[in-house]
């Protein structure tokens, strides 16, 4: 008998007469590792791909009007924010049978299915196949890239435009595996919108500043610029206004505990407020 699969995805929504034309989304907070995972590395150090706690940090989204989508599948299994053409071809025992795009984050071996840990070490002890990706693919990529498209379409049509954050937490420090080298501090907040394309800009400022206004550090576009999820999802001359949001993790988390820290409950509060602004945008602007 086969183990069932776990929960793809979940959605939570307001009531139809409380929306507003927002979406918030979480692709890496998902912690329901697949059986067939089998890594060759201990749970600890897989764990750190994952973007913990963000799901809870954004839990307000429905209430402010908003519609939250939350990946349960874990990011180093399958990464919902990564293209299907950027499979890393190293990790296969055979010839990728479409086509192939991959990243600079693939030759790290951070793709689509992620080959090293970020830590930089190999995450199996043997080679994929084809099949076996694939599946990945149409269990747990596809089905989340259409169910945000979905609740974007349902907000775009309702209202004209939509204004979808793409929620993510960061490392305090960069990594052996980023391109500037390991132990650069970021930011408090890193805003993304790929160079101003991906939605309006007064979008960017009005979260920005609300984010000042908790008295946070926000840098924009660097060094995170945004990737599959806003690229895929936007065009701001249509209404359609798409912003990654990546939280500093030392804001709310010990990283080598894995537990909250003293400042989760006023980083979720801020984050809540954040909810709130961009609620508030969304109902003036559409």
């Amino acid at each position: 008998m086969h183990a069932p699969i776990p929960q793809v995805l979940s959605i939570a929504d307001a009531e139809p007469k409380a929306r507003v034309a927002a979406v918030f989304d979480s692709p890496h907070s998902g912690t329901d590792y697949p059986q067939d995972f089998r890594p060759a590395l201990p749970m600890r150090e897989l764990r750190k791909a994952e973007d913990m706690y963000i799901d809870e940090i954004y839990a307000a989204a429905p209430a402010a009007g908003a519609a939250l989508l939350l990946a349960h599948f874990p990011r180093i299994y399958m990464d919902a924010n990564r293209s299907i053409i950027d499979m890393d071809q190293d990790l296969l025992d055979a010839p990728w049978p479409g086509p192939l795009a991959p990243g600079i984050k693939t030759q790290y071996g951070l793709g689509l299915i992620w080959r090293k840990s970020a830590e930089g070490n190999p995450i199996y002890d043997r080679l994929l196949s084809v099949a076996e990706c694939e599946a990945r693919i149409a269990r747990y990529h596809a089905p989340y890239h259409t169910a945000l498209q979905r609740l974007l379409n349902a907000r775009h049509a309702a209202f004209g435009a939509v204004y979808h954050i793409n929620c993510h937490s960061m490392p305090e420090f960069s990594s052996a595996l980023a391109p500037e080298g390991p132990g650069i501090p970021r930011a408090d907040i890193v805003l993304g919108d790929r160079d101003g394309t991906t939605c309006a800009p007064a979008f960017t400022h009005a979260v920005a500043e609300c984010l000042h206004g908790e008295g946070l550090n926000v840098a924009v576009n660097d060094p995170y610029k945004g990737v599959e999820l806003v690229r895929a999802f936007s065009d701001p001359t249509a209404g359609r206004h798409s912003l990654q949001v990546e939280i500093n993790r030392r804001l709310y988390m010990n990283e080598t505990t894995f537990e909250k820290n003293a400042d989760f409950a006023a980083t979720k509060a801020a984050v809540g407020r954040l909810i709130a602004t961009v609620a508030d945008f969304a109902r003036s602007a559409a």
